[in-house]
């Protein structure tokens, strides 16, 4: 029997670049959950430049460009705009909201120059957009809904890698573009985004999708389904709550009061598709990378152990210890479009009574049954839904959730 406190599902995928999406996952607190695995993925699919594997729909011109005539831009919400927001009701002058920002340690200036600096790229790609002939709309986080999506022929995430997987979160629909703009490349990694150069040359990109001059990138993506007793399928949006572990559990029994219906026992097919990970345990903060990764450090220990037990006359120079390093911790990234799923363990319990034999491991298909109190499963890190004693998770990987995205030179 293995005790586990956290169970982190997710996927070091690489990006363009050869970087590692950082992912988000919590787990700490209490017994969790049992992975059962299903068998294997693997497989590329490569896809001739500039090359979409089916266009009906989507915008594509027969020579293999892409135009759409309809875009959502989705705004991402700026610190500043946080800020202001969550003291609307006080109704704080500028001033008073700068003393309060101090009091806090934070910088009311700095803020307010990282909100123009959006606001500027923003409106670049709008412009931008608007001088090609396309319809654009632009939302927020609270207007971005199911019909805004079906009304655009494509959707471009303005901010970072968090407003790129809300983009992505609410397009069901395969065939349907979505594009990540990294709006202030300063502050904000972007591994899902454009290459930065196109943050302030976003004509050139507009150019290069209407002749080809680009590769259709075709994530994957994590199916959910729920069953079992006391499953509750209606989402809680985390951003918009901003909500505390306490909050958050108090948000679901208060869904539960208001919701009438009858318990639920058959499995539910949840309406998200996670792109970056799903968290399923008791607190939320963590990394898949960061999990599995080792530092230097660690592997210069574990080779000294091994050179003293072992009797060898391995030669241990700061070269061969960084090698090891990166060879072990690039194991652990793989490309987006491969159908698998990497699961993480976070800090499984082992005592005489609980052991773990794996703590880590490739898979197409994993269930976990909750033993948890207090817990949720969170999906890239901004829904989340209740996860507690008696649900069952299934979560794979199917052709249809594909996220379709394009790779341009930098």
């Amino acid at each position: 029997m293995t005790c586990y406190r956290g169970f982190l599902l997710g996927s070091c995928r690489r990006v363009a670049g050869g970087r590692a999406a950082a992912l988000r996952g919590p787990g700490a607190g209490g017994p969790a959950a049992r992975p059962r695995l299903g068998g294997d993925g693997d497989g590329w699919r490569h896809l001739g430049h500039g090359q979409p594997r089916e266009l009906a729909g989507c915008g594509s011109r027969p020579d293999g460009g892409f135009r759409p005539s309809r875009v959502v831009v989705v705004a991402k919400t700026t610190r500043y705009e946080f800020e202001q927001q969550r003291y609307r009701y006080a109704e704080l002058s500028e001033e008073d909201l700068k003393q309060l920002l101090a009091l806090k340690g934070s910088s009311y200036s700095g803020l307010l120059e990282r909100h123009h600096i959006h606001t500027k790229n923003v409106e670049h790609i709008l412009d931008s957009l608007r001088n090609e002939g396309i319809e654009v709309r632009l939302v927020k986080r609270r207007e971005y809904d199911e019909e805004t999506v079906r009304w655009a022929d494509a959707v471009i995430a303005a901010g970072g890698d968090g407003t790129m997987l809300l983009a992505a979160s609410k397009v069901l629909d395969r065939l349907k573009p979505v594009i990540g703009v990294n709006t202030d490349p300063e502050r904000s990694e972007g591994h899902l985004c454009l290459p930065v150069r196109y943050t302030h040359s976003f004509p050139e990109a507009l150019q290069k999708f209407s002749r080809g001059e680009f590769r259709w990138l075709w994530r994957q993506r994590i199916r959910l389904y729920l069953e079992g007793t006391g499953i509750n399928p209606v989402p809680v949006d985390l951003h918009e709550q901003q909500l505390s572990l306490n909050q958050h559990s108090r948000a679901f029994n208060i869904e539960r009061v208001h919701d009438e219906r009858p318990e639920v026992s058959g499995p539910q097919l949840l309406p998200v598709r996670a792109l970056n990970e799903v968290f399923i345990g008791e607190s939320l903060s963590s990394r898949s990378f960061n999990i599995n990764r080792v530092a230097t450090q660690a592997v210069e220990d574990v080779l000294n152990i091994a050179k003293r037990q072992g009797n060898l006359s391995l030669p241990l120079n700061r070269e061969l210890v960084e090698k090891v390093t990166n060879e072990y911790n690039e194991s652990l990234l793989y490309s987006p479009e491969e159908p698998k799923i990497l699961f993480s363990i976070r800090e499984p319990i082992a005592n005489r009574v609980f052991s773990s034999s794996r703590q880590r491991c490739f898979t197409s298909k994993v269930c976990v049954r909750s033993r948890c109190w207090d817990a949720c499963m969170v999906v890239d890190g901004g829904t989340s839904f209740e996860f507690n004693d008696g649900a069952i998770a299934s979560m794979m990987i199917n052709k249809e959730d594909e996220l379709r995205t394009v790779l341009l030179e930098q």
